[in-house]
């Protein structure tokens, strides 16, 4: 059965200062496991991983993560938190859409947009945002992702008008479920020196090989396998395809060594290979 989709935050050996950094910031953080490699936790209750990755890659403003705030109060406490040490792109007032809005980046690079009374299923929703060429590919990656997961659903899509300021047409907001948890997006045509890259990723945990089978070459339509599990779809955004079995591999001194070297070798995760690996 499909575990919940979580999202991986990649950093440089700075994982575990990040998730205390967040458990201050929000404070209904629940820490769900650690190693040196990685921090599980989750905020809101949506499971976030920080992986110490490297200096590889950078979070950049291409996926960011909107939170709901219940009342002023609220927003402004956690904005004030985000937004010390980091960069503000847009900042904390009302605007035509919202009361109270603001855009920033944290510290450690992690994009945040805030606004008070959003709607969704979830406190914290992760908001892509299509860009270059994928710029007026918003609502076809929708209907992308909703043909692979289940319990998907079209929640919201506004599109921009004429006189707005982007392409007539293009989508300035949507919101949409996988396996029943809210996601945004949107398109922007402007000049935007970044785009989707694997410092933020999405984890999808199964049981079987079939399903490790149908999310691998569904995601990889158009795409590019990368290692260990690894795919970058067609739009560029990152995805890992992990059985839940290698967690408990992993969580075991005895048989972590052997299920390491053994996914190491693989692109796309062969369970049969994992079992054998550790015997």
């Amino acid at each position: 059965m499909t575990q919940e989709l979580s999202t991986c935050l990649w950093f440089d050996k700075k994982a575990k200062e990040a998730f205390q950094f967040y458990k201050d910031v929000f404070g209904d953080v629940e820490l769900l496991s650690e190693n040196p490699m990685a921090v599980v936790y989750k905020i809101y209750g949506r499971r976030f991983m920080n992986f110490n990755g490297g200096p590889e890659y950078s979070i950049n403003p291409s996926i960011s993560f909107f939170i709901s705030a219940a009342n002023q109060e609220e927003i402004e406490v956690v904005w004030n938190k985000l937004s010390n040490g980091g960069n503000i792109m847009m900042p904390l007032n009302k605007y035509p859409w919202s009361e109270q809005y603001g855009w920033c980046a944290d510290q450690y690079g992690v994009n945040w947009q805030l606004m008070l009374g959003h709607q969704s299923s979830c406190k914290i929703m992760p908001h892509m945002m299509f860009v270059g060429q994928n710029a007026g590919k918003t609502e076809e990656a929708i209907h992308f992702y909703a043909s692979i997961f289940d319990k998907n659903k079209i929640v919201a899509i506004s599109r921009y008008e004429e006189g707005e300021p982007d392409q007539t047409g293009f989508i300035k907001y949507s919101q949409f479920e996988l396996q029943g948890l809210p996601f945004g997006a949107m398109d922007s045509s402007a000049n935007h020196q970044f785009n989707f890259n694997e410092a933020v990723s999405f984890v999808i945990t199964v049981d079987t090989q079939d399903e490790i089978d149908h999310y691998w070459n569904k995601l990889l339509e158009g795409g590019k396998a990368g290692k260990c599990g690894w795919i970058k779809d067609k739009y560029g955004i990152s995805w890992q395809v992990v059985p839940s079995i290698l967690g408990k591999m992993m969580t075991n001194p005895e048989t972590a060594p052997k299920a390491t070297y053994a996914f190491l070798q693989m692109s796309k995760f062969i369970i049969a290979d994992l079992e054998a690996a550790v015997k």
